[in-house]
């Protein structure tokens, strides 16, 4: 299994959009957001630690994602967290944006294609400080020790 966090604020994948480059003779895809370019070479980075030489996970992988994003200020009161503020966050960005970021950002250093995954467990909390907890295991591992 693969494990590790990433500190600093989740940032969704936009919208992608495509164009033809007539000089490249090839269709270009971007992305619409601009945080996620960042926020996706921060997870690669870590990713690429915590992989270290291992070559790259083959077969159905499990993916797990809990990202943490801090309360706002209107969610305190004198003694701390009111009452009234919700327990889990409903707000943009949405979960599965987020997740997206994440699985574009580990293709081609912790397995070769988002598509070898074949189950996921995603979470969005309220937690200081904001962050990413990653795990990645390949499903061919949970058999061999069923």
């Amino acid at each position: 299994m693969i494990e590790f966090t990433v500190y600093g604020k989740p940032a969704p994948a936009g919208s992608k959009k495509g164009f033809y480059n007539a000089k490249a003779a090839r269709v270009i895809i971007t992305d619409d957001s601009k945080q996620s370019r960042p926020w996706k070479a921060q997870i690669s980075d870590a990713a690429a630690a915590a992989m270290g030489n291992r070559a790259l996970l083959g077969g159905p992988l499990e993916l797990r994602l809990a990202f943490y994003i801090p309360r706002p200020k209107g969610h305190f009161g004198a003694k701390g967290v009111r009452p009234s503020a919700p327990d889990s966050p409903t707000v943009k960005p949405d979960l599965l944006k987020l997740a997206r970021a994440v699985e574009d950002a580990l293709s081609g250093i912790v397995y070769r294609d988002d598509s070898q995954i074949v189950r996921e467990l995603l979470a969005k909390c309220y937690g200081e400080p904001a962050r990413v907890l990653v795990q990645v295991r390949s499903l061919f591992e949970l058999r061999a020790t069923a």
